[in-house]
């Protein structure tokens, strides 16, 4: 398989090298956490010059003795290296039943930099500070981005490429079939083990038809406002007999292992977060067209999803923002930086134009206010609001 450096995510974990925190890197499957650790491995071998490197690939044969955690330990406290600066690095670490007794063992001997990833319903962000006794630093990985998929295909074409990404999507595994109906197969079989594997093995889901249907109505809703209760309403009109806490508790599964990620509502003139009514957003939108099919393709809902998405690379957290009854797709906020942001397929249209910016004209404050689109044009400014295409917005 061809690979990218994705150096935004390496250099993440050089610039926490030789802190005492326990690393962990986080995301759905198959979104590159192995290779990750695998490239960090390479740069300290590299550039470390006294690097004792132990490294433990669970998914390999050679490693099966070790998945008991006294045997682990021991391995681990054999390797190392006096006078040395020890790594240890563990891919797949929840192979090894009882994995965190040896990993916080071996922390609190303050001899090794510890580099650990694992399967996403079993090392989830909620779960880490219980897991672990001492600090960890957590690096979330997602999907390639639309400036990854352009570097791995060697694409220049701006918008002839997110034309491609619409439909491909961010899961590099799929880049190796020819024929598009074989990438979303693969999607497809990725989504189902998340699904299937992770989530009804962690949570011991009793009723997996259920989880389905909640599931293929969070998909077919992306970007639309969802509760628990509202998906609890449905089901009941198609006899299934479930209470909205369950339903939420199953909404929670599907964040807590990435696949799903859910934004809250924030009311802009109030300054407060609302309590009802969140969206859910895909980690990868190429996952509703290999679940859903692409009949209806449904670009406006895509392109929010690829939108809400960026945003998280890009390190901002993310609301989606209320005023005076009206809705602005995207509060972003980083440290002291705040933007608003509408996502639109086709503003060509006058009443688009306007029912897009008019949300944005109506907010007091001077942050900076941005229209996302398909233009094919380049940016330019309306009355203080930014109107960019979204190819070159993702290039950015």
């Amino acid at each position: 398989m061809k690979l990218i450096e994705r150096n935004e995510y390496l250099q993440k974990l050089v610039g926490v090298m030789g802190t005492p925190d326990i690393k962990v890197i986080t995301g759905v499957r198959r979104s590159g956490k192995s290779k990750l650790l695998e490239a960090f491995r390479d740069y300290v071998m590299q550039n470390v010059p006294n690097a004792n490197v132990i490294h433990i690939n669970f998914n390999l044969a050679k490693f099966e003795e070790y998945k008991d955690y006294h045997a682990l330990h021991d391995c681990i406290e054999k390797s190392f290296k006096k006078g040395c600066e020890n790594f240890v690095l563990i891919d797949e670490v929840q192979m090894c039943p009882s994995f965190e007794l040896t990993i916080n063992s071996i922390h609190a001997m303050e001899l090794f930099d510890i580099y650990i990833t694992g399967s996403n319903a079993f090392l989830l962000s909620s779960d880490l500070a219980t897991l672990f006794t001492g600090r960890t630093h957590e690096i979330r990985v997602y999907p390639f981005s639309f400036a990854e998929f352009k570097q791995y295909f060697g694409l220049e074409d701006n918008y002839a490429a997110f034309d491609r990404y619409v439909k491909e999507g961010g899961m590099a595994g799929s880049y190796l079939y020819r024929d598009q109906e074989a990438q979303y197969d693969y999607i497809r079989d990725v989504f189902d083990t998340l699904i299937i594997r992770d989530i009804r093995q962690k949570y011991k889901i009793r009723n997996p038809g259920l989880m389905d249907r909640i599931v293929d109505y969070l998909l077919d809703n992306i970007s639309n406002q969802t509760s628990a209760r509202n998906i609890t309403d449905v089901l009941a009109r198609n006899n299934e007999k479930i209470s909205h806490k369950t339903v939420g508790s199953y909404l929670e599964y599907l964040c807590n292992a990435f696949a799903f990620y859910r934004f809250r509502r924030y009311d802009i003139r109030g300054k407060k977060y609302l309590s009802s009514n969140d969206k859910y957003y895909l980690s990868d939108h190429a996952f509703r067209y290999a679940k859903l099919g692409t009949k209806n393709m449904d670009y406006g809902r895509v392109l929010e999803n690829i939108t809400a998405m960026e945003l998280m690379r890009r390190g901002y957290e993310v609301y989606v923002g209320v005023l005076y009854n009206k809705e602005i797709d995207f509060v972003a906020i980083r440290r002291s930086e705040k933007i608003y942001i509408q996502v639109s397929d086709n503003i060509s249209d006058e009443k688009t134009f306007e029912r897009e910016v008019g949300p944005l004209l109506r907010i007091k404050d001077a942050y900076p206010k941005m229209v996302i689109a398909r233009t094919r044009n380049e940016a330019y400014q309306y009355e203080g609001i930014r109107i960019v295409d979204i190819a070159d917005w993702l290039s950015d």
